[in-house]
């Protein structure tokens, strides 16, 4: 399928859904442009994660429609949703690696799932590229626990960057790193996009990081996006649903306006 360029890779018009009696999702919309990081915030529980899970499919929506890359997720046969998935990479919260295999089979795993007909040299200049990209190259023979917290997110992106994909998910890419560690995943997920165009979704609730990545930034409060924007609009309110991020990342808000 070629796509216009100007239309959105994402996008995502009335969004419910509900567990039992409680609405995680109540008329999410959304769209991400071509080469655009879109950062979601929202506080634990707002539903940020189902989000993600429902732009790849792993859940269904109640009602509403996700189109990703021209496609409708939730039409999709199992193969042509499995044709989706490699073309949208996704960077988990804990970066799960395989304990088991070093940083060399972690990133080869992926591309022997998911690549046929690649050569043995291709393979090795692929995991040498995306070891170069996130600066561990020194560290291919290294197993996941002779690794820093840092280091095994970085891991977690090049095995995500393998595949070469065309929209990236990053889902709480800074939690749990000191602040020295942390500006430098924001400034990796910057070269990402600007070396790969790719298009991003990063979920967080870190404001340095939406600050630092986001193009632009979608509020996620009572399972709407409640404002979306550039970081400066979007917290430009008296709003205290929208001033609370401020008081948790101990951040002064911006004039109102």
């Amino acid at each position: 399928m070629t796509l216009d360029p100007t239309e959105p890779v994402i996008r995502i018009h009335g969004l419910t859904k509900a567990f039992g009696e409680r609405e995680v999702l109540r008329g999410v919309d959304l769209d991400v442009r071509p080469a655009e990081n879109v950062v979601v915030l929202g506080r634990s529980g707002s539903g940020k994660s189902v989000l993600i899970k429902i732009l790849i499919g792993l859940l269904k929506p109640d009602q509403g429609e996700t189109i990703v890359l021209g496609h409708n997720v939730h039409r999709l046969r199992t193969r042509a949703l499995n044709a989706l998935r490699r073309r949208v990479g996704f960077s988990f919260q804990n970066s799960a690696l395989y304990d088991s295999m070093n940083v060399k089979q972690n990133l080869e795993f992926p591309l022997l799932m998911n690549t046929k007909g690649l050569q043995a040299g291709e393979v090795r200049d692929r995991v040498h590229d995306a070891l170069e990209q996130v600066g561990l190259a020194h560290a291919l023979l290294q197993m996941p626990s002779e690794l820093s917290g840092g280091q095994r997110k970085r891991i977690g992106i090049a095995r995500t960057l393998i595949l070469r994909p065309e929209i990236v998910l990053y889902d709480e890419p800074t939690a749990g790193l000191d602040p020295v560690t942390s500006a430098e995943i924001n400034e990796l997920i910057n070269q990402v996009q600007h070396k790969y165009h790719s298009a991003s979704i990063i979920i967080t609730h870190d404001l340095t990081c939406a600050r630092t990545t986001g193009d632009r930034v979608a509020m996620l409060i009572d399972g709407t996006m409640l404002r979306i924007g550039s970081f400066d609009e979007v917290f430009a309110t008296d709003d205290p649903r929208v001033a609370g991020f401020y008081k948790y990342n101990f951040m002064q808000p911006p004039e109102q306006q």
